[in-house]
């Protein structure tokens, strides 16, 4: 199967141009005459390369790229701006808005293969990367699906510890990598029994060294895939408590990297108000009540804990199975919806 083309360009003349050269190397093509247009036609054919003219009307070249490279599906896709602009804040301006290449008019034949190839080719080894990270995603969710007191915990860790990130401060590639160790935190589970897994009472000691096990194989199934970096400290760490009696490798303090302090308390939350096999789920007001009793204790970071509760103020006037998430373009902002009220943070 060929790859799909987009060419963006108010001049039909450039357009067929290019149609011309790129379907003669055996790639498929599909044209938009404007910015607008472009978008159009990019959620219609999914392209795996985007040709765009920087000056157009309505919506330029600059625009299109940032508002593809803004979007979770599309920011992936290589953009390649083509110009007669010369200017270095042009090619600056360009970057920002996330263009991966530059083409100068006139273009030339070999350079515009040459370029077209490389970054299909870059494109393909991310598409591996996805897939490897599509099928971690619903090993994970069937993990969850087990257990029916469990639904939708993985999507909420996922958006709520994203969300608490931001507030936080944390940078992008942190933030990202809350929202994937959302989803995958619990996948070494994979490897306890279901009679450990789904017992309504306590466990027993041996038991419970089982199910210790779990953040170290999760982290030892993710470790293969180098864009989960990130990802794999938050794995290993989200049962660790700040005075040292938690598991894997009883870390103090600081030692427990500070994504994984926002996910645990996530989880905790999570898991205190919503109903267990062993136990009724908690109030809101209780749950919080518990978490404070514990960050006294010196179990969870009490500075990630208050930013949570203030946090909460939105969440928990809805419950965590009476709202709708939705993340803006920009990848950090979460909108919570319920009943006609929306809040963004």
């Amino acid at each position: 199967m060929s790859n799909v083309i987009l060419v963006v360009d108010d001049d039909s003349a450039n357009c067929e141009l290019f149609k011309s050269l790129l379907q003669d190397s055996g790639y498929e093509v599909v044209v938009a005459s404007d910015g607008r247009r472009s978008l159009e036609e990019f959620a219609r054919s999914r392209p795996d390369l985007v040709l765009l003219d920087v000056q157009m009307p309505v919506v330029n070249g600059f625009e299109v790229c940032r508002r593809l490279k803004c979007h979770p599906e599309s920011r992936l896709v290589p953009v390649v701006l083509v110009t007669g602009l010369a200017a270095t804040e042009d090619r600056v301006q360009g970057l920002e808005a996330g263009a991966d290449d530059f083409l100068t008019k006139p273009v030339e034949r070999s350079e515009l293969l040459a370029r077209v190839r490389s970054l299909l080719s870059r494109k393909a080894f991310t598409d591996e990367l996805e897939r490897a990270e599509s099928v971690l995603f619903t090993l994970a969710l069937s993990i969850e699906g087990k257990d029916p007191y469990t639904g939708r915990h993985c999507e909420r860790l996922s958006d709520f510890s994203a969300s608490l990130g931001h507030r936080i401060g944390l940078r992008t590639d942190e933030i990202t990598a809350l929202r994937r160790a959302g989803t995958v935190h619990d996948i070494g589970k994979v490897a306890v029994p279901d009679s450990i897994l789904l017992k309504p009472g306590k466990l027993t000691p041996e038991e419970f060294r089982i199910m210790q096990q779990h953040p170290v194989v999760g982290e030892r199934i993710c470790a293969p895939l180098k864009s989960f970096h990130l990802v794999l400290p938050i794995i290993r760490h989200h049962h660790e408590k700040l005075d040292g009696t938690g598991y894997p490798d009883g870390l103090r303090g600081k030692e427990i990297p500070l994504t994984a302090r926002i996910l645990q308390i996530v989880d905790i939350y999570d898991a205190l108000t919503t109903d267990r096999p062993y136990r009724r789920a908690l109030s809101i007001a209780d749950a919080l009540e518990t978490m404070e009793g514990e960050v006294r204790k010196g179990w969870w970071d009490a500075d990630v804990f208050d930013e949570f509760q203030e946090m909460q103020t939105v969440i928990g006037e809805f419950g965590p199975e009476k709202i709708e998430t939705s993340w803006q373009a920009d990848g950090h902002s979460l909108l919570v919806t319920s009943v006609g009220k929306t809040e963004s943070y």
